[in-house]
């Protein structure tokens, strides 16, 4: 979970870091007449990409007019597909100097990563590219709690010569600690500081804060979503769409791979997917594409990852399939499910439940297209069996494959001919 840049400086303050004065959130120019401010003042977008000062989304603002005027320009930015709701107020540090400070976990060893760099406020990664002798980065087995002295002190010393200034040390060797203390309490993937300001009277303040937090973790940081005033968590890099929002309150895992906004183009086929497990979710996104490159002229998109979890209950497999159908943008679903854990009696219960739901109330319905194996096979294939004959109408664009005699990458290919198929005939029947 990533967290914004004014809670990432919340965290910061509460762990003894030393940040600019924070005069508020806002989201109107209106907002700023209710501030105690001290001019010049930085106006920040909150966006959890970066990029933002590139973008326009970070601006100094040396008054009120034009701190409104620049509030109300923020606030018609898109960001890398990412809106402009929210701007963060805060003191304009007076800077002397500005390195930079990270942290984060080895994917392989699971250690800690840490890195300094005198080059702060610039793009780290065309640092580590263009002049990689200015990056000191060192391993650090054992996930030690506290930062041992022998690093901090390597760390420190490297940043005061390439800043060329022996009066910092003391407030850096305390910001590099502070850092490292705050990415274990968290239980952070990601703790990073650029730039660390280094002010005229050699004070070290974090003049930008990224802080991402394992997932993995979440269950153990009520201190922190009570320190921020969260209720849930949100993912890496942005907040829920509704639609990740209804399948969280449902009980599965969802991910939109499009913007919420999107409008698609009406000669591509955009494909919903409803898999068995993380990993079917992930091979579904991953063959339909690759099928929609090989066979369709690239005109195939997934729209989604989605995750049933272990053992759903036939309500949550229908609604599944509600969240797709429901999605305007979706022409077609594929489904794979392959059952181990969870029952495939269960899961097209479930898919049959939607569609004749949604027939009874007349919503809107798609072609579903799939197959399945595993637990529970010869129950779910006599309850199909039988529901095909109690609702043919209902039932007539599901076709499921049960067992073994097609491929799973046959079955995507002549679903999306199908989809093509019911989408040109739809089109043809809107032009009458």
């Amino acid at each position: 979970m990533r967290l914004y840049e004014y809670e990432a400086k919340k965290v910061f303050g509460a762990t003894g870091l030393t940040i600019p004065t924070q005069y508020g959130v806002i989201q109107s120019p209106d907002d700023l007449d209710a501030l105690d401010l001290t001019f010049p003042v930085m106006m920040k977008s909150m966006v959890l990409i970066g990029g933002r000062g590139k973008a326009g989304g970070i601006k100094k603002a040396k008054d009120l007019a034009e701190a409104k005027k620049i509030t109300a320009d923020m606030l018609k930015l898109v960001i890398k597909d990412y809106p402009v709701e929210t701007l963060l107020v805060e003191e304009l540090a007076d800077e002397a100097g500005a390195c930079y400070v990270g942290i984060t976990t080895h994917p392989a060893s699971f250690n800690v990563i840490m890195m300094v760099s005198a080059k702060g406020g610039v793009d780290i990664e065309g640092v580590a590219l263009e002049t990689p002798e200015a990056i000191l980065k060192i391993e650090i087995p054992g996930n030690e709690l506290e930062l041992p002295d022998n690093i901090a002190n390597e760390f420190t010393d490297f940043l005061v010569k390439g800043l060329g200034n022996d009066a910092v040390k003391p407030a850096i060797l305390d910001a590099v600690k502070k850092l490292y203390a705050t990415y274990q309490e968290y239980d952070c993937k990601t703790a990073e500081i650029n730039p660390l300001i280094i002010t005229t009277d050699n004070q070290a303040v974090a003049a930008d804060a990224k802080v991402v937090i394992d997932d993995n973790a979440i269950y153990r940081q009520g201190g922190l979503f009570e320190l921020l005033g969260l209720k849930e968590s949100r993912h890496d890099v942005s907040e829920l769409t509704s639609d990740e929002q209804r399948a969280r309150d449902a009980g599965f895992l969802y991910v939109d791979l499009l913007p919420e906004d999107f409008e698609g183009d009406p000669d591509k086929l955009y494909v919903g997917l409803v898999p068995g497990g993380a990993g079917y979710g992930i091979f579904s996104i991953d063959e339909t594409a690759n099928v929609g490159d090989r066979f369709f002229d690239g005109k195939v998109v997934p729209v989604n990852f989605m995750d049933s979890g272990g053992g759903p209950p036939v309500e949550g497999v229908a609604e599944m399939f509600h969240v797709l159908m429901d999605k305007k943008l979706v022409d077609l679903i594929v489904t794979s499910r392959f059952g181990g854990i969870s029952s495939c009696d269960i899961f097209i219960r479930g898919t049959v439940k939607a569609l004749r739901d949604r027939h009874e109330k007349g919503q809107r319905m798609l072609p579903i297209v799939g197959r399945m194996v595993g637990t529970d096979l010869p129950s779910a294939r006599a309850y199909l069996e039988k529901a095909l004959v109690e609702t043919p109408e209902a039932l007539k664009n599901l076709d499921i494959v049960i067992g073994n005699q097609k491929i799973m990458a046959d079955v995507i290919k002549d679903g999306i001919a199908k989809g093509f198929k019911v989408k040109a005939q739809g089109a043809a029947v809107a032009a009458k």
